[in-house]
Formats: C-alpha cells, sequence, structure tokens
C-alpha cells in the first residue's frame, strides 16, 4: 500500500457510516470505525476480510512517513502519537502501538470547526472557566469523553471575550484556533517542544496569560503546572479520572509520601475548577455528555488537605453548591432523562447513586403522569394465617 491507497481507504472509512468518531485497525480483523459508540466492519473493495501482520505495519509506516522521532518512540516505547490529514477532507489524531508483536492503529477524527460552549450544550460552569484569571482547571474522564472538545470551547470562549496571550501545547493539535480577541500560539509535540515539562518551561517565558497542557502525564508536569498557577497564569488540562475525588487523589499519588501535606496545600490553593465529564448513548442515536463540576470554596478546600470522610465529600459538596454552577452526574443524568435525551435504561445504568437516579426518574414519570412501577394486579392474600386443610399437613 502506497500513501494515496492509505488516503483512499481512509476516505471511504469515513463515508460508510454517521457518527463516526475512530478507526480501528487491527490484525485478524477487517476495517472498522467507531460509529455512535459501536465498532462496526467497512466494506471495501477489494475486500479486507482479515487484515494481516505486514498490512498494517505498511499502514503504520505511510502514516509515520519516515519521521525518525515516531519510529524511535514505537520501538522503544511500543506506541507513538502522530497526527494525519487528507487535504480538504479531515485531520486525525492517531496512536500506533504494538500488541502481541503485531502493528494495530486507531485514528480519531478531529473537527475543523472549533465549537463554542452553546453548541455543545456545556453547563454554566464552563462559561465560568472562561472567566477565571489564574489558578488550575482540570476537566476529566475516560478515553474519548470529550475532553479536549470541552477545553477547546473554553478557549473560543476566551478567545471571543478577551484580550489575552494564550499558548497552548497539545498531542497533536486537534482544534486550530482562528485569530480573534485573544492573540494563540498553539505548539504540537514533536514538532514544536519535546515533552510537555520542556514545553511547559519554556512557557513560562513566553508571557502568556492562559496555557493548556493537553495532559497532566506526570509529577514534573504538575509541579510546573502549579508554579504556573501560583504565579497568576490560568492553566487548562486534562487528566483521565472519572470524579473529583479520584482525581486529587491522582495527582497526590504522584509524589512520594513526604510530600503529600505539602501537595495538598498547593492543590487547595490552586484549583478553581474540577469538570468531569462522561457520554451516554442518545435516543435516536449519537452520544449525549453528561457533566459534574465542582468549584473551590472553603469546604472544597478542607476536603483537599484532610481527605473525605463521612458527611465530608465531595459529592456533599456538589449536592449543596448547585447554586453555585456545581453538579453531579446524577442531576445531570436526571436532567438529561428529563429533556428526552436517554432512556429510563440508560439512566439508571450510568448512575453514580442508582437510588438517587431511581428517585429522580419516578418523580419525573409521575409528573408526566406515567406509571412508576410495573407492579400490578395485587391481590389480598385473604386465607394467609388461616388453618391449612390436613391434606396439606
Amino acid at each position: 500500500m502506497r500513501k494515496p491507497e492509505i488516503d483512499h481507504i481512509l476516505t471511504r472509512m469515513l463515508e460508510s457510516h454517521p457518527n463516526i468518531s475512530d478507526f480501528v485497525i487491527t490484525v485478524g480483523k477487517t476495517f472498522q470505525v467507531d460509529s455512535a459508540g459501536q465498532l462496526v466492519p467497512v466494506q471495501l473493495r477489494p475486500p479486507f476480510e482479515k487484515l494481516t501482520p505486514f498490512q498494517t505495519e505498511i499502514f503504520a509506516l505511510n502514516l509515520i512517513n519516515q519521521d525518525h522521532r515516531l519510529m524511535h518512540a514505537l520501538l522503544k516505547e511500543g506506541s507513538c502519537d502522530l497526527s494525519y490529514e487528507l487535504p480538504g477532507i479531515a485531520r486525525f489524531r492517531v496512536n500506533i502501538f504494538s500488541q502481541l508483536g503485531n502493528i494495530s492503529i486507531v485514528l480519531r477524527k478531529l473537527e475543523s470547526i472549533v465549537p463554542s460552549c452553546a453548541e455543545l450544550g456545556l453547563p454554566e460552569a464552563y462559561y465560568k472557566i472562561a472567566r477565571e484569571k489564574n489558578g488550575i482547571v482540570l476537566v476529566t474522564g475516560a478515553t474519548g469523553t470529550g475532553k479536549t472538545t470541552s477545553l477547546a470551547a473554553v478557549i473560543n470562549e476566551i478567545n471571543d471575550n478577551s484580550s489575552v496571550h494564550i499558548v497552548t501545547l497539545e498531542d497533536p493539535v486537534e482544534y486550530t484556533h482562528p485569530q480573534k480577541k485573544s492573540t494563540i500560539n498553539q505548539r504540537e509535540l514533536g514538532k514544536d517542544f519535546d515533552s510537555f515539562v520542556n514545553g511547559l518551561r519554556a512557557a513560562m517565558r513566553q508571557a502568556p496569560k492562559v496555557i493548556l497542557v493537553g495532559e497532566m502525564r506526570d509529577r514534573e508536569s504538575v509541579e510546573i503546572a502549579l508554579s504556573a498557577a501560583e504565579t497568576g497564569h490560568l492553566v487548562l488540562s486534562t487528566l483521565h479520572t472519572v470524579d473529583a475525588g479520584q482525581t486529587i487523589n491522582r495527582i497526590v499519588g504522584m509524589f512520594p509520601r513526604d510530600e503529600e501535606s505539602q501537595i495538598r496545600v498547593r492543590l487547595a490553593d490552586a484549583i478553581r475548577w474540577i469538570c468531569c465529564q462522561r457520554l451516554l448513548p442518545k435516543v435516536g442515536g449519537g452520544r449525549v455528555a453528561a457533566f459534574e463540576t465542582v468549584s473551590t470554596s472553603l469546604r472544597v478546600k478542607e476536603v483537599i488537605l484532610h481527605g473525605e470522610a463521612e458527611g465530608k465529600t465531595f459529592n456533599d459538596i456538589i449536592i449543596q453548591g448547585r447554586p453555585f454552577g456545581m453538579i453531579t452526574f446524577d442531576d445531570c443524568i436526571i436532567d438529561l432523562f428529563d429533556k428526552g435525551l436517554i432512556t429510563e435504561g440508560t439512566a439508571i445504568s450510568f448512575a453514580t447513586n442508582r437510588a438517587v437516579v431511581n428517585r429522580g426518574v419516578d418523580a419525573i414519570k409521575k409528573g408526566r403522569g406515567e406509571q412508576t412501577s410495573v407492579i400490578a394486579n395485587l391481590e389480598v392474600d385473604k386465607g394467609y394465617g388461616k388453618q391449612k386443610p390436613e391434606a396439606w399437613r
């Protein structure tokens, strides 16, 4: 396979199904795409029933395009990240990795138009994040839950309303922001800087007001991000954690035991927002995001300093902080059900606390005049407790 053939296959894959987010290329399987959260095969001519190790390796080498840094990363670390473009059609974030001695490839389709917070239906918290002047904001969630897209919308909001210098450090650059009210410099790992740590150090000397870091990957990058926040910068970044408590524990766990108290103090002072995201199956196809958002307060700082305890958890604080823009996953899921965006089964299965979501769903159904229980045709057992016939004894 040569580059024109690679581009032809990618184009056919892109046109094969609606709502495509990822391409998956693995030995022993045909070409597949992720359409609305489900992996589906792609029919090509000539057909590829089962890809061979040679075919996936040639495909990968064409994507790498003789880049020695990427080849070294693939051979030494077992995987590498890059960006790839179909001119005039689409851009992709690519991860090439080794599995059982063979090469597999996952391509994430990148959107060409920078979304707004309104278009994504982001909660009030994201508008407040765009107005922050310093500190750290973390957007968390599993891979593929839209963290980068949400941060792009926040940067777009800042770009529309503030005249500041923004520096982004990304792997790779997914959304290309136009120069509007702000001045934006977007830097890509491997092309413009060699590591997030070095990129962050350099960014401190580039006079930014806002720094976007693609991901907090290690202790050193967290330390530099904290230093940037403490010196008056707004630092936006992501972590692969599912809620606020796990986010704090993940960061604290990057540091030695004897530094735990110090890092908790620094986090309590620096963190402004923690926003967690999940994607749920949407009624009629596609997916919709559910959010959990928590902002800094005296109670939040206390929990960060001393850890969660009975009656002092992030969930308790968020429930009581809804007037201030905070929301739990469960409340967000109930809201989505109320709007008809998700089914009752989806709401229950994705709930953090099923009892809370069950009560919320029942209240909504009762307000609509719908049945809230499947129990029917109950009768009083009139023979209960009476003496049984001799034959039953």
